[in-house]
């Protein structure tokens, strides 16, 4: 039996810069599969690492002659791409298996079986034991019907099978398999927030988030269940790729980094290691555990962290309640950025517009507010209907959703109109608070001439690469 993961071609978030990130998702996977079946081949093609088209994937997908392919389809915005990878597997020989998964496909499992003739599996939810189930039922032939979390075609009929309890430990999975790619570990970097010469890995601390944002995908995927690995098991991945591969710079990928007495001890265990002086680390956290832990932030930074992304989304109290977003407020929020400011820790905060009370007025209060709490980098977002939000299924049963290409659900393209703005309305506000700013002179030349390097790096990638000018030619 011989398994292919495919990390197709596809755009990343040009809002984020130039950054090649490993293909980590398939990358646990892969690592699951070895650890229960050493007869079974495992090849991973990534085409970002590779430079490959389509073209040239064919021919990958050929050489291989794999029974299974199974392509990384984790946002919707690639969806498609796993789908075209898929379509080319089949193409290539109509008996190979095709497997996707992921939150999109967890979602939307029905319509994309009844939709695309090319997908054969849909894995949901958390893959490592189901994928292992369905190609272990492949190699010896047996019944699918057992295989919790699995979605499939037979006879021309849909089937989903019950959906599988989640791993509990997740200190029992595997390390990632970073071998596979084991080449290509110096291509993977992130020019926004590390050195192009600092390889970039990711490591995965938790799964899932307690919270249930009404636009989050992540809390329905896993359930509302959060589970954590150990500070040491966290540790041993840091230092294994430092030693291992000479990686520099990791996304520890929480969806809500805790900053608590477990995220003391994760800094500890770093420190304790004696790496923290070499790496430095990105994580994404709430305000409201922000400057509730504050005591923390020193011994984060000391262990590395560098940068923090935090939500601060509105400052209009009834959108802060549409979205189930608590903890959030102008005060809380100023603090958070003075707090990360005062322990050199470079912040970027998200700003959601598009919901649907929004107006000229609201996004102008929301450009306001995001001036006052002056972080290190605005990030503003489109509120982008996902499949597996409250969103989307509010969104659909209304019948605002007016863009219904997967490729443009990526946060910078408006894929609905509010109840005062068209959605080209919505996306030239979009464009405009970017333009505001990063367009104020004072701002630029504080980022330009800061003395956190980060934020000086920062405002200067921002103004080579002009990416006000990519946002404009989105209408």
């Amino acid at each position: 039996m011989k398994i292919l993961f495919v990390e197709p071609p596809k755009d990343f978030w040009f809002v984020m810069g130039d950054y090649m990130p490993p293909p980590f998702g398939i990358l646990t996977l892969a690592a699951y599969l070895e650890s229960k079946n050493k007869k079974w081949k495992i090849e991973i093609v990534d085409c970002q690492a590779e430079k490959l088209g389509w073209k040239d994937l064919e021919k990958k997908i050929e050489a291989a002659q794999a029974d299974v392919v199974a392509p990384s389809g984790l946002a919707t915005s690639n969806a498609y791409m796993a789908i075209r990878t898929a379509e080319l597997a089949k193409k290539v020989n109509p008996a190979t298996k095709t497997v996707v998964g992921g939150q999109h496909f967890t979602a939307l499992a029905d319509e994309s079986l009844k939709s695309y003739a090319e997908i054969d599996f849909v894995v949901r939810g958390e893959g490592e034991q189901t994928f292992y189930e369905l190609v272990k039922a492949l190699d010896e032939g047996k019944r699918l019907s057992g295989i919790r979390g699995l979605s499939f075609k037979y006879d021309e009929k849909i089937f989903h099978t019950q959906e599988r309890p989640q791993i509990e430990n997740l200190d029992s999975l595997p390390l990632p398999a970073y071998h596979l790619v084991k080449e290509h570990m110096k291509k993977y970097y992130f020019s926004l927030m590390s050195e192009k010469d600092a390889p970039f890995a990711i490591v995965e601390g938790s799964r899932g988030c307690s919270h249930d944002c009404s636009y989050c995908s992540q809390w329905r995927f896993w359930s509302r269940h959060h589970r954590q690995k150990s500070p040491e098991r966290i540790a041993d991945e840091f230092e294994f790729l430092h030693a291992e591969y000479g990686s520099k710079f990791f996304w520890l990928t929480d969806d809500n980094f805790r900053v608590d007495q477990r995220a003391n001890k994760i800094c500890e265990e770093i420190i304790s290691r004696g790496i923290s002086e070499d790496v430095t680390w990105f994580c994404q956290a709430r305000c409201e555990d922000i400057v509730g832990n504050k005591e923390i932030v020193p011994k984060m930074h000391k262990a590395g962290n560098v940068w923090m992304l935090v939500g601060f989304d509105s400052p209009n109290t009834g959108t802060l309640e549409n979205f189930r977003r608590h903890g959030i407020n102008k005060a809380r929020a100023k603090e958070t950025v003075e707090l990360l400011r005062q322990n050199d820790i470079f912040s970027q905060g998200t700003f959601i517009i598009g919901e649907r009370s929004d107006s000229h007025e609201s996004i102008e209060a929301l450009l306001e507010y995001a001036n006052l709490i002056d972080p290190d980098i605005a990030t503003f977002m489109a509120l982008t209907p996902f499949p597996g939000t409250d969103i989307y299924d509010t969104a659909k049963r209304n019948g605002w959703i007016e863009d219904t290409n997967w490729r443009n659900y990526d946060m910078i393209h408006a894929i609905m109109p509010t109840q005062h703005l068209t959605r080209e309305e919505v996306q030239k506000e979009l464009h405009r608070c970017y333009r505001d700013y990063f367009g104020d002179w004072g701002r630029r030349y504080r980022g330009i001439f800061s003395k956190n390097p980060f934020t000086r790096r920062t405002y200067q990638y921002l103004a080579r690469k002009a990416i006000i000018t990519g946002l404009r030619s989105l209408f």
